[in-house]
Formats: structure tokens, sequence, C-alpha cells
């Protein structure tokens, strides 16, 4: 910048991160400066050298030394006399406390490190746990601009942009590692820092990242606001972008020329987005050939085996038929169709002999006792174990496919159907994979790398589900109809209700409600074992919802 001219070339780049992967994402970074030579400085996201979130991998002392020795390299690429750099990385201290930071590169050196002031602690995030908070953040004076730089937390909340304003800051910058949830990406926009913006009269980017991490995904969804609320910028979601910003300072301070405004996916295409991404990142990241999963004729499969194909290409989907005495036909033609027109391989396995191996092994210890749940529980492990087989002799992952609602009430067997690697439908209730299954024969998703549609038959999506474990069993002979199950699990899981708060709202008998909070409480323990899958609510089972297994607590 000149102060002549009193402009700015201000690159926001949306990536991804390989947590721990360290050089990785010091040559991505590199590569985007590479880029952008004639910019001024080029922001990246929160963690952006280490990943986030790093959880306790961050504890090991050899990280934070590798993380200063590389941070002090990105700083020396600066004195090419080329653009600056903002980027998130830990520091220890000489105490042993570590922090999460952002570092200003310019020049050849570290101009400038900001810690986190604000660390959450809450839902997903554990940032107390392994990071101590830092003071609240002076500003950075840099090539003749006051800079604010809050850093994700520190925006969330109004006291840090508040003490920045405070101090002259003329410009807010929030780097951010923010997970996807349903809705979130307009929640960030405008009701938290179109906020921050209005307390502060200030212009501020918003910064995040994109790409699956184990059960969480970041969606990107980055904006610029002028400080009159206005959006000057949204980046596209899902998506790798650098996006060019260009500033003027006026009489009323600093000011970011029109951009492109990204049109941000609606439901029901942000889930399926984010359970592609999640999916994409997890099997490729550890290093997984494709996947594998039991294709049942029913809708869970089904959708899992379209998001698989979406993610992967269909060349890496492998579905497996696993018919017993009790599969329809109507299951097996429904099976078929559906790898058909997702284009994947299917194979057949009876697992007949097997079941019969099993009533001959097991028919003393049974000869007294009535053919009940135990026999359906041995069908569902046998169907596990010749998956885990395949798995093991070929190498793709096991796809479970089990959805929340089923999940919330138990209606899995431990060993059986839970068995697997991840898990895309673990946070999406029934009502949900409905909706997904219906939309998805109807589009192709952007993210796809199977550009076909339909996916599956209708008679997937209309017939009622059932386990096909005993003669014309349906999944509603023992549970409510889903459409009522979904409402009672949401107000119990989501919003943490009682019994007498779900009778009153929706007027559902008490007894089914409480019959559903009792199955909901002795579940745990399955979910405890199950697989990780893609966090799409603000209470996922496992890194928001953490129930102890024993316990007597019941609210009806």
């Amino acid at each position: 910048m000149t102060d002549a001219a009193a402009t700015l070339t201000i690159v926001l780049s949306q990536m991804t991160q390989a947590v721990g992967d360290l050089a990785a994402n010091a040559d991505a970074m590199r590569s985007v400066r590479a880029r952008h030579r004639d910019a001024d400085l080029i922001l990246y996201p929160e963690l952006q050298l280490i990943g986030y979130p790093p959880e306790d991998l961050v504890l090991k002392p050899a990280l934070a030394e590798r993380a200063a020795t590389l941070l002090a390299e990105l700083a020396a690429d600066t004195a090419d006399g080329g653009p600056a750099m903002l980027v998130g990385s830990v520091e220890r201290d000489a105490d042993g406390s570590l922090y999460n930071i952002v570092a200003l590169l310019d020049g050849g050196r570290v101009v400038a490190v900001r810690r986190k002031h604000e660390l959450p602690n809450y839902g997903t995030f554990d940032e107390k746990r392994v990071f101590a908070p830092g003071p609240l953040p002076d500003i950075v004076e840099w090539r003749g601009v006051k800079l604010g730089l809050p850093i994700c937390e520190d925006g969330w909340l109004p006291a840090v942009c508040r003490h920045l304003a405070a101090q002259g800051a003329e410009l807010l910058i929030s780097v951010n590692g923010s997970p996807y949830e349903i809705d979130k990406d307009e929640r960030r926009l405008s009701q938290v820092f179109a906020r921050r913006v209005a307390e502060t009269g200030l212009p501020l980017i918003f910064l995040n990242r994109i790409g699956g991490q184990d059960e969480l995904v970041f969606d990107g969804c980055s904006f610029v606001l002028n400080g009159d609320g206005t959006a000057a910028h949204r980046l596209t979601d899902w998506e790798t972008e650098e996006r060019v910003t260009r500033w003027t300072k006026g009489a009323a301070g600093w000011a970011c020329d029109a951009g492109a405004i990204a049109e941000w996916e609606a439901h029901p295409a942000d889930i399926y987005s984010a359970m592609i991404l999640s999916l994409r990142d997890y099997v490729t990241r550890n290093r997984f050939p494709g996947v594998v999963l039991g294709l049942s004729g029913g809708i869970d499969s089904a959708i899992c085996a379209a998001i698989a194909a979406d993610a992967l290409g269909p060349d890496k989907v492998w579905c497996v038929m696993l018919p017993s005495r009790f599969t329809s036909q109507a299951s097996l033609d429904d099976a078929a169709g559906c790898a058909r027109m997702i284009g994947c391989r299917l194979d057949t396995i009876p697992i007949v002999p097997a079941v019969e191996a099993f009533d001959q092994m097991l028919a003393g210890s049974f000869a007294d006792a009535e053919v009940d749940i135990t026999e359906e529980n041995v069908q569902s492990r046998i169907r596990g174990v010749t998956l885990m087989a395949l798995s093991n002799k070929f190498g793709p992952m096991l796809l479970t496919t089990g959805n929340k609602s089923e999940m919330s009430v138990g209606y899995a067997t431990i060993y059986g159907d839970m068995a697997g690697g991840y898990n895309p439908l673990k946070d999406a209730y029934k009502m949900t994979v409905f909706a997904l299954a219906k939309w998805r024969n109807e589009h192709v998703p952007r993210l796809s790398r199977n550009p076909v549609a339909p996916v599956m038959p209708d008679t997937i999506i209309t017939k009622p589900p059932s386990a096909e474990l005993r003669p014309d069993q349906k999944d509603q002979d023992s549970l409510p109809p889903y459409e009522d199950l979904d409402r009672m699990l949401h107000m119990l899981v989501e919003e943490e209700a009682g019994v007498d708060d779900v009778v009153a709202r929706h007027g559902f008998d008490r007894d089914a409600v409480a019959r559903i909070e009792r199955l909901l409480a002795i579940a745990e323990y399955k979910r405890r074992q199950a697989p990780p899958g893609v966090k799409l609510s603000t209470r996922n089972f496992g890194r928001d919802r953490r129930y102890p297994i024993t316990h007597g607590f019941r609210t009806g």
C-alpha cells in the first residue's frame, strides 16, 4: 500500500487443512502466495499451519517446535518483497503454556503475534483443555493500517472487537475454524458478525476453512462486510477459493470494493454437500482405496451408496447384498436397481448357510428358549462379519448406514450393522434421510463425482421401512411413525426437553414419549461404540452430547 493511493489488495484464501501435516500445510500456503504476487496481504484460516481442531495432538512438544520452525521459514519467504501473510499457528511460551495464535509475516520476519482470548469450551470445542487464553489483544499497525485480529471465538463474542475498536482499529480480520451446522452460514453472517460491525462501525473480514476432519466438516462461507453492514463479498460454500478483495481508504475509513456474492446452498443440498465432503476427506486422508457397504434395498443403505459414489466416484464403491430367508424379492430388485442407477459394483452373498450353521451351533444351549430378537441379531452380526472380511481382504473401508433416529433408540445391532469405519447418516434423522433421497433423485450435487440422477428406484423411498429380520417385519411394529418419533427425538436430544415438554408441545401419549426417553438413555452404551460420522446438528452423538452410560435420571 502507498500512502498516496491509500489502497490495499487482500486475498482471502478459503482452503482446507491436513491436521498434523505441517509441511503440507506450509507448502499449500506458499502455493497460494505464489499465485498472488501483486497482493499486499494474504489471509489463511485459523490454525492453518497445524490444522484445526488439533485436539490433544497439540500437546506433543514436538508439534509446537515444528510449528515454530516452519513459521520462521514462512516469515523468511516474505523477504522477497511480495505479499505479507497472516498465518494461524500455535505458540508455547517459557512457562509451557500453549496459545492459539495468528502471526503477521512481512519483510522476512514475524512482525506481530496475537493470541486468542476467548477459548470456546462448548459443543464440539475443547480449547480450554489444550490452550491458555491470551490477553485482550492490541491492534497491529502494519503498512500504515491499524488492524484488529480477533481469532474465531474472539469475534463471536463482543468484548474483543469492542476493545480493538477502542484502540483505534480501522479493519477487523477474523480467521476462523467454524464447523458446519444446519443454518450456521446465515447465523454467522447476520446474527454474529453483522453485530460486531454494527457495534464497532468497522469493516470486517470473516475467513473460514473448508474440508472434513473426522466428525466435523467445514463449509467455508467466508465474507466481507463494510462498515455500514453491507456485504461486499461472499465466497462459495464447500469449495476452495482465493478471493481477491480491493480496499480504499476514504474520509469514512476503509471500504471494500463490491465483489461476487455467492448463493449458499439451501436445505437439503447443504446437508448433502456436508456428507460428500466429510466422507471424501475421511476416506482419502486415511488412505482407503474406496468403500464397501451392505446394500439392503432400503433407503438408508441406498442413500449411503449414492453419497459414497458422489464423494469418491462409483468405481470406488462396492455394494454387497446379503439376503437371508426373510429378504423379499422386492428388496433384491430394489438393491439391484439402485446399484445399476448409481453405476457401482454389486455382489450378492447369501447368509443362509451361516445362519443355519449358527442355529446348529446354538441348538443345545437354546433348546428351551423361544425364538426372539437374539436370532435377529445373529443375522445382523453375520452380515457385519462378512462385510468386515471383505474390507480386511481387499482394503475398502466399511461404511455403516444407520440413521440418527435408529441410533437414538438403540435400533441397531452392536457388532452387526454398527460395524464399520464411518457413517454418513450418523447425525441425520430418518425424515432427513427421506428428504435427502427425494432431493438426490431429482438433482446432481455440485460436489458430485457421479453426475447422474436419479440414483435409486422410487420404491425404495415409498415402501415402509423394514429390517427384514423376521417375517413381515416393519419398523413401526415397535416404534412410533418416524414423523412422530423424530419430533419426539428432536426435543429430547436437540433441545434437552423433558417428557412433559414434548407432550405439551405435540400432544403425544405420555407413556409413548416416556418409553422413547428410556430407550434413548439405555442405548448410550451402543452409541459409545459407534463409528464416527459427520456432524450436522447442534447436538450430535459424540462431540456435542456426552452422557454417562450408567445413570438413573428420567423426566417421565
